[in-house]
């Protein structure tokens, strides 16, 4: 396990290694809340990602297929699908210096300050750390800390990236205005309080 040297991206993989670690035999086919995706194509998409960071920064090669479409087939292991890939990532971030005005990263603008960088690949790992928690009745690994540390990446990319990488911004639960986690996820498009179809229906039964 490499350390990129910045907490909060060391945090964000090791949020998504903890979770890809625990979802169960049973669970690789599961409904997410990345429409159209299962937890096996989220887990993909978030490897290959990471891989894509690690590439505009280091000029190295990227993910073997494309991130926004995902087979679901995997090539390997989970654990051992996700590793090179944040290792990568790790490795790369750890020759950013703090302060550096223009980072390379793979979606617009392309280039931006370090920690708007860092912020993004971070960003990226986490949410689909809640993607894959959430489909798999995992405890979330999304903090209010992580969250709100998490805000200022999603603020400065997400626009662009609206009907692409995330869906329209949502407003969240009156109860949930004051929650970083619920405020991120539904500045991203996400619903806080997204849960498996079939769990769902058994809330309906009750």
């Amino acid at each position: 396990m490499t350390a990129s040297k910045w907490d909060l991206l060391d945090a964000a993989h090791a949020a998504l290694r903890s979770v890809v670690d625990a979802v169960p035999s049973d669970g690789w086919d599961r409904p997410t809340p990345c429409e159209r995706w299962n937890v096996s194509q989220v887990l993909q998409h978030a490897a290959g990602d990471q891989l894509g960071y690690a590439a505009r920064l280091t000029g190295g090669l990227g993910p073997a297929e494309d991130p926004f479409a995902p087979s679901g087939v995997l090539a390997a292991a989970p654990a051992q699908l996700l590793a090179p890939a944040l290792d990568a990532a790790a490795e790369a971030f750890a020759g950013v210096a703090p302060g550096t005005a223009e980072v390379a990263v793979p979606l617009p603008p392309f280039t931006v300050p370090a920690e708007i960088a860092v912020g993004a690949a971070a960003l990226d790992a986490a949410v689909h750390a809640w993607d894959i928690a959430v489909a798999t009745g995992l405890p979330s690994p999304l903090t209010p800390a992580l969250a709100a540390a998490l805000r200022p990446a999603a603020e400065a990319l997400a626009e662009p990236l609206r009907g692409f990488a995330y869906g329209p911004a949502l407003l969240p639960a009156p109860d949930a205005a004051a929650d970083p986690v619920a405020a991120l996820l539904a500045y991203l498009g996400r619903r806080p309080d997204w849960a498996p179809p079939d769990a769902r229906r058994g809330a309906r039964q009750e």
